[in-house]
């Protein structure tokens, strides 16, 4: 009997027994074969890590990166042991003790896992994930884990522990498209030195990797703070802390301020990454994505912040002027349901840019507007609903009105609080440049980038309008013209055939006889137009290439003198810098180096530099003399606002306006800075009635300098060259005569080989169309 019991005990036992041995040599067998099958572990040994493009400014900010995986790689010296140990204690506190696999954590986690629903503790070691992330799918099945396993061993074969956890610290994907702890550090701290992390943002840091999106602090901050203090939790239960540092930890994740938000205030310098791209791109192709190379530019951050914020006001002005068009869009609530989730649903498909942000009104009425973003409802009235008053009247027009599921921008505006506004239409354009070597400070290409993606400093071809008339008269200086030359700014008829063409002043007023000088100061046309047609339109036309001008932007007709051809504010710049810098030609450039992950340059732009390489294209006596003239624009001709707004003696530059107001521009410099303003639609069509270069693109310039020019020293323009005669107005060349009143025709009927008859053949005769006449300032 007794022998009956004991077999009855010891048999299944020795099935159980046979069975698990059966297992192990089926496993051994299976992993025998598998084993040769496993991938190489190049990947791993030579690991070559991802890392984006990045474009900084000159003094070292990071204006954007471009890669699918943003990553910041830091050896495993240099990560203080608060952060590895606030790692292995969520991951894998026996990291240092397993071959690869903890077969009793993975016990654990399989017992906690079948008593409980919820995730629990995690079965995956650092080095099992490491696998994963290298070589496998995150599909959940038996032979998905069975590989890992496998890997797993041949990893910890192959690789020290130390290599091992760098590797996961640098590859494993954090969110916010952030891989690896330094650049999470970075992104939801601040922090470009791990050592700068506290024990309670190690702990954040540490809980992501299982959840990056679940735990997000950016995007789920309560779900990341229950992580959070879970892992501090652990790490006190492994002995990693003191429990006085828990209780600070656990109370600095309590503080309102312990939940990452997103990065810093980016730089706003869309247009200017845009161009670094693509150089990079051109050099490096798909590779420069994922090399870590670093292209530094030429601009600094105060100067393109400023250039940035006076480009907008200016453009917000305009708008202001011009007056409120309505509501963006109209929607009409659901009569059942969820009514926040169906507001939250319509306005992701109208984003925000930049402080312009996208709202629903739930409540209008003339005295108060109440509008719904983010989960929370602003009341807006007094002065914040002045420039929409007009739309929320009972009479207003339904489909514009501003009522219950209108789509509306607010903004905040200082001390109005935050304000109804509205998306300009209107565009505008800045750059500013050192003429001495090309060095570009600031480049603002369009209100906004994520809106409008043209550059319009690089890609728009516009009319300059009067802004072009110092060329004409730089030109005219080489043929004996100078500022005191006297020029009839009286009504002039040009003919050809029976077709007559009439220029006119922006006034229509005229002064009789003036000097060149003043004719530039006040913007004169008809003067402009006379002495283009005296030097020739060929002539000019060849002459303005000096400054880097496009020939065939620039038809030989007489219009060329009211700015008819096509320009980029870039060139204008190029252009302008040759009247401060004394005469030289000089190249606008925005990347001055490209460097690899390592460090060394890669690349580099020599740049063409004054006294150095730059060519001379103008005399310097000719760039002196216009030089005067144009400081004569800003005390007391059409860009007097400049002078008086800065206050200084140091200014120069010219306003320009198109035909029916199209274009306004602003180009002016001092003598170690040059900047150029541009303001006009897209798609060119009139501003309206009084947009002219001194009202709408001045101001922008203004307040760009107000910034940049602040607590400088007023600057010294080159020195007055040998081989003029004269003094103040009167100057002039010494070889020339004294300037006397020449000649000058009623009309282009009286002349005789002028130049005008021939300009009117071509124009009539010739395929190619002349540009329309211009009328500005």
């Amino acid at each position: 009997m007794r022998w009956f019991s004991i077999r009855w005990v010891t048999y299944p036992l020795a099935v159980l027994l046979a069975l698990v041995l059966l297992g192990v040599a089926i496993v051994a067998a299976v992993s025998a074969l598998a084993w040769p099958k496993l991938p190489p572990l190049d990947l791993l040994t030579d690991y070559r890590p991802r890392v984006p493009l990045r474009i900084y400014s000159a003094d070292g900010f990071l204006i954007d990166e471009f890669g699918t995986e943003r990553r910041d790689v830091v050896k495993f010296k240099n990560v203080p042991d608060k952060l590895k140990n606030a790692i292995l204690a969520a991951e894998d506190k026996n990291f240092y003790e397993h071959m690869g696999v903890d077969l009793i954590g993975m016990s654990r986690a399989v017992l906690k896992n079948m008593r409980s629903s919820s995730r629990g503790q995690g079965a995956s070691t650092i080095t099992m994930q490491v696998a994963r992330n290298f070589f496998l799918s995150r599909e959940k099945s038996y032979t998905r884990k069975f590989y890992e396993i496998l890997l797993s061993f041949k990893i910890e074969q192959e690789l020290s522990k130390e290599q091992i956890f760098e590797i996961y610290l640098n590859q494993i994907f954090l969110g916010q498209r952030a891989y690896g702890f330094k650049s999470a550090a970075k992104i939801y701290f601040k922090k470009e030195d791990l050592n700068e992390l506290s024990i309670a943002q190690c702990a954040m840091l540490a809980g992501l990797p299982q959840q990056p999106s679940e735990v997000n602090p950016v995007r789920s901050p309560n779900a990341a703070r229950k992580r959070q203090q879970w892992v501090l939790g652990r790490m006190l239960e492994a002995g990693f802390i003191t429990n006085a540092q828990y209780n600070k930890a656990i109370a600095e994740s309590n503080a309102p301020s312990a939940v990452a938000t997103s990065a810093e205030e980016p730089m706003h310098a869309d247009y200017i990454a845009e161009i670094a791209r693509q150089i990079a791109y051109e050099q490096f192709g798909e590779q420069a994505y994922e090399r870590g190379l670093k292209v530094i530019t030429t601009i600094r951050r105060d100067e393109q912040e400023a250039a940035y914020t006076a480009l907008r006001k200016g453009v917000v002005e305009y708008d202001r002027r011009h007056g409120f068009r309505g509501a963006e869009r109209q929607i009409e609530f659901p009569d059942s349901g969820d009514k926040t989730k169906f507001m939250d649903e319509e306005l992701i498909k109208s984003r925000d840019y930049g402080d312009f942000l996208a709202a629903v009104v739930v409540n209008a009425s003339p005295q108060s507007v109440t509008v719904y973003r983010d989960a929370e409802k602003i009341t807006i009235n007094g002065k914040g609903l002045s420039f929409a008053s007009a739309f929320l009247r009972p009479n207003a027009s339904s489909h514009k009105s501003i009522r219950a599921g209108s789509i509306v921008r607010i903004r905040k505006e200082g001390e109005k609080g935050w304000v109804l506004t509205q998306l300009p239409q209107i565009e505008a354009a800045f750059i500013s440049v050192d003429p001495h070597d090309g060095t570009v400070h600031a480049l603002v290409g369009g209100f906004d980038f994520n809106r409008n993606k043209f550059n319009h400093v690089t890609q728009a071809g516009r009319q300059p309008g009067s802004s072009f008339k110092p060329f004409i008269y730089s030109a005219s200086l080489e043929r004996g013209w100078a500022p005191g030359s006297i020029i009839v700014d009286e009504p002039v008829t040009f003919m050809s055939g029976k077709t007559q063409w009439q220029p006119h002043n922006y006034d229509n007023k005229f002064s009789g006889n003036v000097t060149m000088r003043h004719a530039l100061a006040r913007s004169k046309n008809i003067p402009a137009v006379r002495v283009l047609d005296a030097i020739g339109p060929d002539y000019a036309q060849k002459y303005v290439t000096r400054f880097g001008f496009d020939k065939e932007h620039h038809p030989p007709y007489l219009t060329m003198a009211l700015g008819a051809g096509a320009v980029t504010p870039l060139e204008m710049a190029s252009a302008y810098s040759v009247f401060a810098n004394g005469g030289y030609r000089i190249r606008p450039y925005v990347v001055a180096e490209i460097r690899d992950s390592n460090d060394k340059v890669v690349a580099r732009v020599e740049p063409l530099k004054v006294g150095d390489n730059a060519p001379r294209v103008i005399d310097s006596r000719n760039a002196w003399v216009m030089n005067s003239m144009l400081q004569d624009v800003v005390r007391a001709g059409t860009a007097v606002r400049a002078g008086y707004a800065l206050g200084r003696k140091d200014l120069a530059g010219k306003t320009g306006t198109t035909n029916d107001f199209r274009d306004a521009w602003f180009c002016g410099y001092t003598p170690n800075l040059v900047g150029v303003s541009w303001v006009g639609f897209s798609q060119p069509r009139k501003m309206g009635s009084g947009e002219t270069g001194g009202h709408a693109a001045l101001p922008i310039w203004i307040d760009y300098m107000k910034v940049v020019l602040a607590g400088q020293p007023v600057g010294e323009f080159p020195a007055k060259p040998n081989g003029l005669s004269g003094s103040g107005s009167d100057v002039y060349y010494s070889e020339n005569k004294p300037p006397a009143p020449p000649e000058q025709p009623k009309s282009a009927e009286d002349e005789g080989g002028s130049g005008v008859s021939d300009w009117f053949d071509a124009l009539f005769k010739s395929p190619k169309k002349a540009p329309a006449p211009v009328e500005q300032r």
